[in-house]
């Protein structure tokens, strides 16, 4: 390979990962996570109540279960490219239609058209990355999402557009708009397969994928409280460190995707995931057990770190497990997790949000405890030892 093929592979590459990146950020980081720092100013400024908060965020997680589910019974949904750009298209308009109407019903379906869009945006996303070699392009498309968290809570807490819950809504499909410009040339394609190749048998891991499903799920359900409540609960707390508290779960899930990317070059990935869980079930847990500002950044911090890492981890776990749609799988549990979660601790919220994350620290904890088995036992789900287990080839190389 001479020096100028090699650069204009190592370019494409590299616009590859930046597109991936765009996709992750416009999907999660704004799609679904710029409701989070918004709420404050919609429950002070257009009389939102905690409940029909917490309805109206159920309304997006309840869009984005569709949308996973879309991609696990239409597979070709995540081979379209015009499927791509619809969702984009959507993920701006629905952002920019939100401050135009004061009515409950209408957030209520833009929010759930937004979720239906992320989750094909990051199905197709995570897809394009799984079947691209590169450990360093995996940690830095996952933290695309988190540069998106970040962006997003700054656009807020600056107020370019001025300190209204409709100006922040402007922001947001703002950087909507940008961030769908960078992903629009994203490469679609098949999911990677399970298969190892010709005359491999597959070891039987059926009750391996359902472990990690079950703790997949429960991260669902868990992490989406914090997710959700979390910049309202330190408002109530610490009010002065609201909109930086979100920004900091943007700055620090940023690095922290390369970090665990790098990890996972070290340690196995069924090892580190009960660890990334435990980790995230303190963050929690924190601001409900202390109101002071140290525990509201330092909570901030380990669920900013830990998220996206989480789904980094699980992803090629299970592609290695699971066969073709397992994405699409994975992603419709962690989608009916985050519906349950809202709704579970609604009857909590007229105390406070300090008993609705203790419950979702527990939940998360519980995810814990069920990845830690498979860490503990994965290996023997093989017929060889670890380190010569025949996997994926896109696996082995991002592993």
């Amino acid at each position: 390979m001479n020096a100028a093929t090699h650069t204009r592979r190592t370019l494409n590459s590299t616009l590859g990962f930046g597109r991936g990146a765009c996709a992750l950020a416009v999907s999660l980081g704004v799609g679904r996570f710029v409701y989070t720092p918004i709420l404050p100013l919609m429950h002070a400024q257009a009389g939102l109540s905690a409940r029909a908060g917490a309805l109206v965020a159920t309304a997006n997680y309840l869009g984005y279960f569709l949308g996973a589910l879309l991609t696990m019974l239409a597979p070709q949904t995540f081979r379209s490219r015009t499927m791509l750009r619809a969702c984009l298209v959507a993920l701006v308009l629905t952002s920019a239609s939100m401050p135009l109407t004061p009515e409950l019903g209408a957030w209520f379906l833009l929010r759930a058209l937004s979720g239906l869009a992320s989750a094909v945006v990051f199905v197709i996303a995570v897809n394009s990355l799984l079947t691209t070699p590169s450990a360093t392009g995996e940690g830095w498309t996952f933290a695309g999402a988190g540069a998106g968290i970040a962006l997003s809570g700054l656009l807020v807490a600056w107020a370019p557009f001025g300190h209204t819950w409709t100006a922040a809504w402007w922001s947001a499909a703002t950087l909507t708009a940008v961030l769908a410009a960078g992903a629009w040339s994203l490469r679609t394609g098949a999911a990677p397969a399970a298969n190892a190749g010709p005359g491999v048998p597959r070891p039987r891991t059926a009750r391996w994928f359902v472990a990690l499903l079950v703790s997949y799920f429960l991260e669902g359900v868990g992490y989406i409280i914090a997710g959700t409540f979390l910049v309202a609960a330190v408002a109530q707390s610490a009010p002065g460190l609201a909109g930086i508290a979100w920004v900091l779960v943007g700055l620090t899930a940023t690095p922290a995707c390369v970090l665990w990317a790098g990890l996972s070059r070290r340690w196995p990935r069924p090892i580190l995931l009960p660890v990334a869980l435990a980790l995230q079930a303190l963050g929690v847990a924190l601001p409900a057990l202390s109101s002071s500002g140290a525990a509201a950044l330092v909570s901030a911090a380990l669920f900013g770190g830990t998220f996206l890492a989480i789904g980094m981890i699980v992803m090629p776990i299970g592609a290695q497990l699971g066969g073709r749609r397992t994405v699409a799988v994975l992603t419709v549990a962690y989608a009916l997790g985050q519906i349950l979660g809202p709704l579970l601790v609604t009857p909590l919220l007229d105390h406070g949000y300090g008993p609705a994350l203790l419950v979702g620290s527990v939940i998360v904890a519980g995810g814990a405890g069920v990845a830690a088995l498979l860490g503990i036992r994965y290996p023997r789900c093989t017929t060889a030892p670890a380190e010569s287990v025949p996997v994926p080839r896109v696996v082995r190389e991002i592993a």
